[in-house]
């Protein structure tokens, strides 16, 4: 039997107004890319490579937003998502599809599927942090990761 595996970032753990990401990602080289973008941000996070369990956990730790890949094997983004609106307990969390699908259509049809947000890879730490800065907008004080760059 295949165990889900998750983690959650050490540093930030402690500072409760930090915002919590639940990253879905099944891609190593992008969970870490995408890790290090949320931590330069100054967010917790949560990566997870198995759709399997994104409900789960997205009911228990009741993230802040949630970066869902669309093109995952077994449960797909979009089926996740329809998990995710139809439950009382996930369905006000914010959603950005982080995918692959670049076209106009592959947009729109993710939009129309429930999703806040749309960002495709590759994709630039500017055009990242400002899609979680609109997203959590008064959760936390954000830095851009300039600023970060140059302490």
């Amino acid at each position: 039997m295949y165990l889900a595996h998750s983690f959650m970032s050490d540093q930030k753990k402690h500072n409760s107004q930090q915002p919590l990401v639940l990253v879905v990602e099944d891609h190593d080289d992008s969970l870490l890319l995408m890790s290090y973008a949320l931590e330069s941000l100054g967010c917790r996070f949560i990566c997870q490579a198995d759709s399997s369990t994104t409900l789960v956990v997205a009911k228990e730790y009741q993230p802040d937003l949630i970066m869902l890949d669309i093109l995952l094997p077994g449960l797909s983004g979009i089926d996740v998502m329809r998990q995710l609106k139809q439950d009382p307990l996930t369905y006000h969390i914010p959603v950005v599809a982080v995918t692959a699908l670049a076209t106009k259509e592959d947009q729109e049809q993710i939009l129309m599927a429930g999703f806040d947000e749309y960002i495709s890879k590759p994709y630039m730490i500017e055009d990242l942090e400002a899609i979680i800065q609109r997203l959590l907008y008064g959760k936390f004080e954000a830095y851009s990761a300039y600023e970060l760059c140059q302490d």
